[in-house]
This record gives C-alpha cells, sequence and structure tokens, in this order.
C-alpha cells in the first residue's frame, strides 16, 4: 500500500511538470509514513513541504496542487491537507480488507520486496577464533547477523554470509602449545600448565586424541623443553612471555609435526563450531580461512599497495600505515620489527579482497569490544582507494545470563563459561535465537534462562508460537466438525469482518512488508520481534472475544481467511528470526 500511494504521489508530480506549473527535481523516492493518530488518516507525506522551495510555492498551495493532481483510485477513500502542507490519506475499508486476500496470495513470499534491486552485500559475522567452543556471546552475533541475512535476502539484495576463520596467528599457536603440554601430561612428563594457556577440557580431549594416535612420538626430554623458558605468572614473570617462548619452543622441538598439532586443534574446533552453528540454524555461504589469505600473499600485495600510494612508511624497523590520514586516532603497525605481519595486516588484505569479489556493501558484525577497530578499517579502505561508506561494522554487546535472579559468571580462558551448545540444550535454539535478538543489538542484554524456559504469556517466543499454533487448533477442530474452510467465500465476504479486533489485526497484518524493509535498512531485527509479539496479542485477544467456527458459513470463511493470514504471518516473521513455528504447543499460555 505505501508503494502504491507513492505511485499515486509520483504520477501526481510528474503530471505537474508536464503541464509546466511548477519546476523541480522529482525525488527518487516519495517519503510516506504510517500516521501516529488516526484521526489523521492511515498514510500522509511531507512531499509539499519537500518540495515548495523548488517549485516557488507555499507547502499547502503546492499539497492543494498534488492532491488535485492524484490519480483516481479505489484504494482512498479521503484525501486532506494538515498543518503546514501534510497530505494525510485515509484508505477505503475495502482496500484495508485486501491485505488478507494479498497474504493469502503470496504466503511465505508475503513480506518479501525488491527494493534491494540485486545489490551485492557481504555479511561476516561470529568468525570468533577456533580456539575453543563457541560461548553465548558468540551466540548473540551468530544469531543477529544471521537474521539481518534473512531480512536483507527477503528485501530484495543478494546475500552473502561468511565466517572468517583466524587460523593463523597467536592466538592459535597458544592454542596449538596448550594442547602440546597436556599431551606431554599424558606422556608422563609433568609440566606447569602456562597461566595464559587454554585451560578447558576439550584442550584435554583434543590431546587425548593426538596421544591415542601418535603415542609418545611428539614427546621431548623436560630439560630440552624447559631450557632458559622465562618465569611465568605469578612466578615473578610475564605471561605473555613466557608462553610466547613456550610456543617459540614447541615449534624448534616440533618442526614439521608442529603444523600436525596446530592441525588437530584446528580442525577439531572449527568442525565443532560448525555443527554448533548449524544445530542452531545458521549456515555460511562461504568459510573464509586466513591462512589461505597469508599463503597465496595477499597480505604482503595489501601492504605493498598501501607503500606504493604513499600510505606506509617505516619507522623503528616496522611498517606502518598512516591511518591517522584518514580519520584513525593514530598510525598504525602493519609489520613487526620481527618481519611478522600484525593481525591488522591480513584483515587489511581481508576487506581488499572482498572489494574485489564485486560486493557493493560489505557489513562486519563484531563484538562492542572493537569499537576503536572500525576507525582503522575505514581507513585502510579509503587509502585503497574505496568508499569507506561502503563498509559497515555493527556492534553486538555481550549477552548476560540469569539464572535464578542470579548472574551466570564466566571466564573464556580459563575454561569456565556457558558454550552455545550449553544454552541450545537448557532453553532451546528457538527461545535463543528470539532471546538474542530481542533488543538492539548495540544494548547490553541480560538473558534470563528461566524466563526462556517457561509456557507463559511472559516468555515472548512461546506466546507467539502459540498464536500459531492456536490458529492450527482451530483448523483441526473445522476439521472435527467435519466442515471446511472455503477461501474463495471468505474473501468474499471480509466486509462481515467489522470487530474492532479484525479491525487492528487488518491493520497490523499490512505493516508487515513494511516492518521487514525498516528492520533490513536499519539493521534492526528487535523490531520484528517486538511486531511479531503484537501481532500475537492482538490475535488472542480475537480468539478470546470471538468464535471463529461460527453457524453463518460467510462470517466462519471471513473470520478464519483473517486468521489463517494472520498464522502465515507469524509463520513468515518467526522464520526470519530462525524461529520455528510449532503446529501445536505443549499447554495453553492463557
Amino acid at each position: 500500500m505505501k508503494q502504491t500511494l507513492q505511485q499515486h504521489i509520483t504520477t501526481a508530480l510528474q503530471q505537474l511538470l508536464d503541464n509546466g506549473e511548477f519546476q523541480f527535481e522529482l525525488p527518487s523516492e516519495v517519503s510516506v509514513e504510517r500516521t501516529r493518530d488516526k484521526s489523521h488518516g492511515d498514510y500522509a507525506t511531507n512531499v509539499a513541504l519537500v518540495l515548495n522551495k523548488q517549485a516557488q510555492c507555499a507547502p499547502r498551495a503546492l499539497a492543494e496542487k498534488i492532491v488535485d493532481a492524484l490519480p483516481e483510485s479505489a484504494l482512498i477513500s479521503k484525501c486532506e491537507i494538515a498543518g503546514p502542507g501534510f497530505i494525510n490519506f485515509t484508505l477505503s475499508e475495502d482496500s484495508k480488507l485486501a491485505v488478507i486476500g494479498s497474504v493469502l496470495q503470496a504466503g511465505e513470499k508475503y513480506g518479501h520486496s525488491n527494493i534491494g534491486n540485486g545489490k551485492k552485500i557481504q555479511i561476516e559475522f561470529v568468525s570468533a577464533n577456533p580456539t575453543g567452543p563457541l560461548h553465548v556471546g558468540h551466540g548473540r552475533g551468530a544469531a543477529y547477523g544471521a537474521t539481518v541475512a534473512n531480512l536483507m535476502a527477503a528485501s530484495g539484495f543478494d546475500v552473502q554470509s561468511e565466517y572468517y576463520v583466524n587460523d593463523a596467528g597467536r592466538q592459535m599457536d597458544i592454542l596449538a602449545t596448550s594442547i602440546w603440554l597436556r599431551y606431554l601430561d599424558l606422556c608422563g612428563l609433568e609440566i606447569k600448565f602456562p597461566s595464559n594457556g587454554y585451560q578447558g577440557d576439550y584442550v584435554w580431549d583434543i590431546a587425548a586424541t593426538l596421544h591415542r594416535d601418535n603415542r609418545d612420538n611428539f614427546a621431548h626430554p623436560l630439560d630440552a623443553i624447559l631450557l632458559d623458558i622465562p618465569a611465568d605468572e605469578p612466578d615473578g614473570g610475564d605471561k605473555e612471555i613466557h608462553i610466547d617462548a613456550l610456543i617459540v619452543r614447541a615449534k624448534g622441538l616440533l618442526g614439521d609435526h608442529y603444523r600436525t598439532i596446530f592441525d588437530a586443534g584446528l580442525n577439531t574446533i572449527l568442525s565443532d563450531i560448525r555443527t554448533d552453528l548449524e544445530s542452531f540454524g545458521v549456515k555460511f555461504d562461504r568459510w573464509y580461512s586466513e591462512r589461505s589469505l597469508v599463503e597465496s600473499g595477499a597480505v604482503e600485495i595489501a601492504t605493498e599497495t598501501l607503500q606504493n600510494a604513499g600510505h606506509v612508511y617505516k619507522k623503528s624497523g616496522a611498517l606502518w600505515f598512516r591511518s591517522s590520514d584518514f580519520g584513525d586516532e593514530k598510525d598504525r603497525v602493519v609489520y613487526r620489527d620481527n618481519g611478522m605481519h600484525t593481525y591488522f595486516a591480513s584483515d587489511i588484505a581481508y576487506h581488499m579482497e572482498k572489494f574485489e569479489r564485486g560486493f557493493e556493501q560489505v557489513v562486519d558484525v563484531w563484538g562492542a569490544d572493537h569499537h576503536g577497530y572500525v576507525p582503522r578499517v575505514k581507513a585502510a579502505i579509503q587509502a585503497l582507494g574505496q568508499n569507506p561508506d561502503q563498509f559497515e561494522a555493527l556492534l553486538v554487546q555481550f549477552a548476560i545470563l540469569y539464572r535464578g535472579g542470579e548472574r551466570v559468571q564466566m571466564s573464556t580462558r580459563s575454561g569456565s563459561f556457558v558454550t552455545l551448545r550449553e544454552l541450545r540444550e537448557e532453553v532451546g535454539t528457538d527461545a535463543a535465537r528470539f532471546f538474542y535478538v530481542m533488543r538492539k543489538c548495540e544494548q547490553h542484554m541480560d538473558f534470563d534462562l528461566d524466563l526462556a524456559k517457561s509456557q507463559s504469556n511472559d516468555n515472548p517466543v512461546y506466546y507467539i508460537q502459540y498464536a500459531h499454533a492456536r490458529v492450527c487448533s482451530v483448523l483441526q477442530q473445522l476439521s472435527d466438525k467435519a466442515l471446511s474452510f472455503d477461501q474463495t467465500n471468505g474473501l468474499d465476504n471480509l466486509n462481515l469482518l467489522v470487530e474492532p479486533q479484525e479491525q487492528a489485526l487488518v491493520t497490523t497484518l499490512a505493516k508487515f512488508p513494511e516492518q521487514v524493509q525498516s528492520a533490513a535498512l536499519n539493521r534492526e531485527p528487535h523490531a520484528l520481534a517486538h511486531y511479531l509479539r503484537d501481532l500475537a496479542n492482538e490475535l488472542h485477544s480475537y480468539y478470546n472475544a470471538h468464535h471463529f467456527i461460527v453457524d453463518d458459513g460467510n462470517l466462519r470463511n471471513a473470520r478464519l481467511a483473517l486468521a489463517i493470514a494472520v498464522r502465515q504471518v507469524i509463520y513468515n516473521g518467526l522464520g526470519l528470526l530462525g524461529v520455528s513455528a510449532p503446529e501445536r504447543m505443549d499447554r495453553e499460555a492463557e
């Protein structure tokens, strides 16, 4: 309906231009919004206020000309000018009710649009280091990123989702060394485990598999392992220097076998991550290896490109990118004085490669702790000759779990954390996916585990799913009574839907396509979650106030048409959020 009104207004503006009454630039998109006050009609446009200066005409006078030039339409029952020059549209009852037929005809495609016009978008999210299982913090980024991708695909964008595998760099070396040290323990060598190593049980599991397959083949004498290794914390040493020394020693003693241990950790954990995400309803179009980026020489090429453009200089043996020239607070190291590239250098090459693949917009979903990283990435993109506005970083706050009113404590390095798998097993995938997107991504989130598991009206996902199941139950009751739904008859008698609850549902159904577009363009899945809660509430109110299976066949079919349309929209909306729409629930939420 919104697009139809936009087309009518554009037609009127074009007529005014063709008649030579005014001179102005035809807007690429006319603003049409729903009114907040129903006394002002259903929709309103401020186009006369936008164009009055160009047209050299008072806004109200221009609005009158636009209204006079509007094409005849059975969709509009009244058109009024309000305030300084707003044009308010009141829709005809038939046009409002027509949304029911639109929903039933479009089915699962209702709410989809082509507003994205096939624009190529890449969305990268999760991208957690494969150094341990995914935890509940990663879960929020996964749910958010997947839902944004769904929304944008439904809005006509050509979307590719991607997981960037950080399979190169120091954290992976710490993991490999941690596994080796646990392996040595299984070989009977007692070595104090470093305070900065990965201590989770999963490290022991990988080490046990490594030992079972290779026995003591990767073991070395204690003296050779610990010779001249700097002290650890809290033994008067530095934990970072200590772990780095152990990494160097592991690589030196193991030689080619180091890659065997490294890959054992990487492949085991990455496989675990894939399984977790797929069970969470999150599938990626591509898994991109950082190691492949390094081995292909892409990092060196990106650095040379910046250097040739005069954006890289040498200082104290290191190579620095002049990111401060592009709005960053200071310059950044891309190659250290030891010749090793930084993580940032890999990121520069990765984003350069993204644009080389032809993406017109690149969207990265990061944890909120990466907010300081945004300016330097934008700086690199600009320095490489790309428009920095084509890069977008969406920052997701951490989720804090509560059980029984008490905060659940977590620490990733110590291995004391709640994994995404444990969360799914406790509350279910549906509740986890929905709760994760209930708030804006940049807002802190308190995840109430007890509420997520409850079967009550207070649990929003249960409440919405139950609305869907309720309609299914009504249709089962219809069948039990040896009756059937006549859709044609129902659509022919929509004028019988005169109850306030019916009118409210019709209005809300019509908002769904606009809601999907808005949530996609603004990257705000929470808006869709709240919309579905409102729709479910209206369905429950309707169910409690009126019977659907009444004796009057015309009224019965009209009400069933409305109820089935509501069910379809709930199904479509939950699907975009990655949540199922069950046909039966364990018990009613009354």
